[in-house]
């Protein structure tokens, strides 16, 4: 089987968030399985210059923008063992970031376009086309229209992963003829709510739906966390899938972790105590052996942050250590500087995105509090378990299929069921509580380490759908 992923970025060469490290890991993942794989991903202007360095230019075409015709460049480079292809246009890509702007509508309508088009020129041929989110989501919806009986594209198969359904791609109807070029008589493909909605377009044409996690695929049927789309989802759920996201258990290893202050493994917890130390050394925070909470997040609503800021005064003063890092939503940032303000010995905060110091709080933090009200899947508690720190989730989607409560005896973490404050700061006392009992603890610690949250069994899966797919 050939694979070609289509997203809006895939690490190493752009990142912003969790998608950039599936769409960077799944098809090596994959590709293990022999099946080939290829990623597309747009050519943006922060993509590091010793990467940009050994691009290959393939071609130089044109690509419909409704009425426009728009300079697309291709380019190629292997990394990994992956082939990675890069969808050129400076007025589009070359800006200062990925999101955000005012055209983004017009920009994610052209690379769905040039996906497509792309395939004409390049020597990689696709059986399946994986979509994920809504920037890509316009790929089924011109496949279905434009090409689907276009010599060289008969039997492809389309696939949508969502990995978050609040971002729809959500614009006004002038956007259909104006950017899109698509006529009124297929307009039901995509209207929505008095809107034109990309994602609800791919729900409409994909061939098959997933999304990160099996707890997540149900919640979204239902109204709370479907963002308005559980009325079309209700009616596709015969093609929904939930697959588990994974992570790059190589990059995420704290027996090679470059990042770290030291590095460690399950049967040699020594370097942990050590990046302990040296985290909360270079935070300016003391060393005690008061329990260190690490928070690694967005700073927005759907993250919980309400909770943490109904509560945290509370569980600083029960004996607890936050350490702090991310950007979002100015008056959450706010609230986190001015609690550092009031407890300068218990509370460091970082408004930024630092890759590296993440990286040291997942190794050097004894806690990690991360109280979503949803989550598709997450990877910061997957990835804090790898580092030997103990997740404290709300259960909710994929928090939910990852943590197990350690009321029993198998759990690696802790849990609240409520969407409560009340409710989150007594799962940070019951691990507080273990935590005193340094049996109890090292017993949870190896347990969370020794969970696999690799992509084997969830890159199994997606080859089982691709496969079923093809055999239809």
């Amino acid at each position: 089987m050939n694979i070609l992923f289509a997203a809006s970025e895939a690490a190493p060469f752009a990142a912003s968030g969790g998608l950039a490290d599936v769409i960077g890991s799944l098809p090596k993942a994959i590709d293990v399985e022999n099946h080939e794989c290829a990623v597309v991903i747009p050519l943006y202007k922060q993509i590091p210059e010793e990467l940009r360095s050994g691009l290959t230019f393939i071609a130089n075409i044109t690509v419909d923008v409704s009425w426009r015709k728009q300079y697309c460049g291709i380019f190629s480079a292997e990394k990994d063992g992956i082939l990675y292809y890069f969808i050129d246009n400076e007025y589009y890509f070359c800006r200062d970031g990925m999101y955000g702007f005012y055209d983004d509508c017009e920009r994610f309508v052209f690379f769905s376009r040039a996906v497509l088009e792309m395939l004409k020129y390049i020597s990689f041929r696709p059986d399946i086309i994986s979509c994920n989110d809504w920037q890509t989501s316009l790929i089924p919806v011109y496949y279905q229209l434009y090409y689907k009986y276009q010599q060289g594209y008969s039997n492809l198969k389309i696939t949508l992963t969502i990995h978050n359904i609040e971002y729809q791609g959500k614009y006004g109807k002038e956007v259909l003829s104006e950017l899109m070029g698509i006529p009124p008589y297929n307009a039901g493909l995509l209207e929505y709510d008095g809107y034109i909605n990309m994602l609800k377009g791919a729900i409409e044409t994909a061939d098959i739906i997933i999304t990160v996690s099996p707890t997540y695929a149900r919640e979204l049927l239902e109204p709370w966390y479907s963002h308005g789309l559980d009325r079309i989802l209700v009616t596709k759920q015969h093609k929904l899938k939930g697959i588990l996201n994974g992570i790059d258990t190589a990059r995420y290893n704290p027996n090679t972790d470059p990042d770290i202050f030291c590095n460690f493994s399950k049967d040699d917890l020594s370097g942990k105590s050590k990046c302990r130390e040296n985290l909360l050394d270079e935070l300016g925070l003391p060393l005690n052996d008061e329990p260190v909470v690490g928070i690694v997040t967005r700073m927005v609503k759907h993250k919980g942050i309400d909770l943490i800021r109904a509560s945290a005064e509370e569980i600083i003063k029960s004996g607890v250590k936050f350490v702090v890092l991310g950007v979002g939503e100015r008056m959450y940032e706010e609230f986190f500087i001015e609690l550092s303000r009031r407890f300068p010995e218990r509370v460091s905060v970082t408004t930024d995105y630092n890759s590296k110091l993440a990286s040291k709080i997942y190794a050097g933090s004894d806690m990690f509090l991360m109280p979503s009200q949803s989550e598709p899947c997450g990877l910061a508690q997957i990835i804090a378990m790898k580092y030997g720190t103990i997740p404290i989730v709300h259960e909710t989607g994929g928090l939910r299929d990852t943590v197990r409560d350690n009321g029993g005896i198998n759990g690696n973490g802790f849990t609240f069921q409520s969407y409560d404050a009340q409710d989150m700061a007594d799962a940070v006392r019951r691990a507080k509580c273990d935590y005193e009992n340094k049996t109890i603890w090292n017993e949870l610690v190896i347990r969370a380490m020794n969970c696999d949250f690799g992509w084997g069994q969830s890159a199994l899966e997606y080859i089982k759908i691709f496969e079923d797919l093809i055999n239809e």
